[in-house]
């Protein structure tokens, strides 16, 4: 293995837990945006109907995708332009 990737992967890590906390927030303002609501259903709630259940789970989805993908690009462009390496 690499030592830029074996260096990478604490960071790695630390930079997933904040675009997890990143993408929630940005989750709970969209959800906000479009449902008209506090809470975005969970998919036990009885008081929720199918559609908005899986809608809810489809929009977290992409927002964690999205958000994971742009922090994870952002860390290894970082490391190449301070390492000169990527960590990939």
């Amino acid at each position: 293995m690499k030592a830029s990737k074996i260096t990478y992967k604490p960071v790695g890590m630390v930079l997933g837990a904040i675009s997890g906390m990143a993408a929630g927030a940005a989750f709970k303002q969209a959800w906000k945006m479009i449902g008209h609501e506090g809470d975005a259903p969970d998919a036990t709630d009885e008081n929720r109907t199918w559609p908005e259940v899986l809608a809810a789970a489809a929009l977290q989805g992409a927002i964690f995708a999205v958000v994971k993908a742009a922090v994870d690009r952002g860390g290894a462009a970082a490391t190449r332009r301070l390492t000169g390496t990527w960590p990939g």
